[in-house]
């Protein structure tokens, strides 16, 4: 922007030669810079950082908005909050939502117990040490009498309890010549499903959403060369997922501009993130990506609202 249309903008009592002369002072410390010769001058990331740390006054997401969004995340069903949430990112901040999938802990068996159903199909209640209930059905080619069931299920009981999935299926393994051979099938088929199940539920990865919004931004539309990067990140998500989750160890609502992610995708924008809880344990992180030249004010209220509702949601359900 020229001194002149500063001055019309800004509304300052100053000359324009004064503002020149300020001009010139910010860009030779570094705060702006002229990318071309006839060109107004532009914020530098360095300009960008001392105005969010030291300029910014942040604005507050109103009590209706708020109020709108908990409703939206406290009615929407476990399965679909984290996806609604990117949604609700993408839609508030018109750029690209994305929330890193929260890591699942490890499932502890607690108790186990085999119950006859028909001859050849057995059902398997399985209980953890956080509450949960499985329930599995195993369809056998040996019929198991009640006593038979009775014996498999106090083994089990007396020797896993208190192990993993994992450390089940590797203690299991290792004792299987030791049992006899109708009981040690029944152990395997016990473990083989709830293991799969688990193995599902640990795919971590990132969810994004919005991120054509990205080509309605005009310092990003007209270059093609970050567009195509920004896609591609999107497309291979590890290095996305590596800063956020690098993101969940700070505390609160984290600004990273430009360069300062260390991801050359990125170097022409900004990402904004905070991390979210549940039951008060860190499980994931959620954030905005879009222009350097953001509304900060506007877009940090609205992440850091937003995860914190998103635990509030999570921790209820």
């Amino acid at each position: 922007m020229g001194s002149n249309a500063l001055l019309q903008h800004s509304g300052l009592e100053l000359s324009p030669a004064t503002i020149r002369n300020v001009m010139s002072d910010l860009e030779a410390h570094g705060f702006v810079s002229s990318p071309h010769t006839s060109a107004g001058r532009i914020p530098t990331e360095q300009g960008y950082r001392f105005f969010v740390d030291s300029l910014l006054s942040v604005q507050p997401l109103k009590l209706k908005q708020i109020h709108q969004l908990e409703t939206v995340l406290s009615t929407t069903d476990q399965g679909e909050l984290i996806t609604t949430a990117a949604d609700i990112l993408s839609e508030l901040t018109q750029f690209a939502g994305m929330i890193l999938i929260p890591k699942h802990k490890a499932l502890v068996f607690k108790h186990l117990e085999f119950i006859p159903l028909s001859d050849k199909r057995i059902l398997v209640i399985i209980v953890t040490t956080d509450g949960s209930v499985q329930n599995r059905i195993i369809l056998s080619d040996t019929p198991y009498s009640s006593s038979s069931l009775t014996e498999a299920s106090n083994y089990f009981n007396v020797h896993y309890s208190g192990q993993t999935f994992e450390q089940a299926r590797h203690t299991l393994h290792r004792d299987l010549k030791k049992m006899q051979a109708d009981i040690s099938h029944l152990m395997a088929a016990a473990l083989e499903d709830p293991s799969q199940s688990q193995s599902k539920n640990k795919e971590e990865g990132v969810i994004i959403a919005g991120e054509r919004n990205l080509l309605n931004v005009d310092e990003l539309a007209t270059n093609i060369i970050t567009l195509r990067k920004l896609f591609d990140a999107f497309e291979h998500r590890s290095s996305l997922m590596q800063l956020l989750d690098n993101s969940q160890k700070a505390e609160g609502v984290q600004i990273f501009i430009g360069g300062e992610s260390g991801y050359n995708p990125l170097n022409e924008c900004s990402m904004v993130t905070s991390p979210y809880k549940m039951d008060d344990q860190v499980v994931g992180t959620l954030g905005v990506i879009g222009p350097t030249r953001m509304a900060y004010e506007r877009v940090i209220p609205i992440v850091d609202v937003t995860a914190k509702l998103l635990s509030n949601a999570l921790s209820n359900s």
